[in-house]
């Protein structure tokens, strides 16, 4: 499945990425806090599990990084 992510083309194995929390352990983020907006609308972590994905949708990632 083709998706765009953070702005750019990402192929992901559809069999294994279904939902948005599935597309957070393909990218190794289900332990991050991270904000996720898929097609313009910003999901509450509890819909993760029930966001289902299709080729082309647009992901945006947000994840916290500490640092100084």
């Amino acid at each position: 499945m083709k998706l765009q992510i953070n702005g750019e083309q990402v192929e992901v194995p559809d069999t294994q990425v279904t939902t948005i929390t599935d597309l957070l352990t393909h990218f190794g983020l289900d332990n991050k806090v991270v904000i996720v907006e898929c097609n313009q609308q910003i999901l509450e972590k509890s819909s993760h599990s029930e966001t289902l994905l299709s080729d082309g949708d647009r992901v945006e990632i947000v994840h916290f990084v500490g640092g100084g």
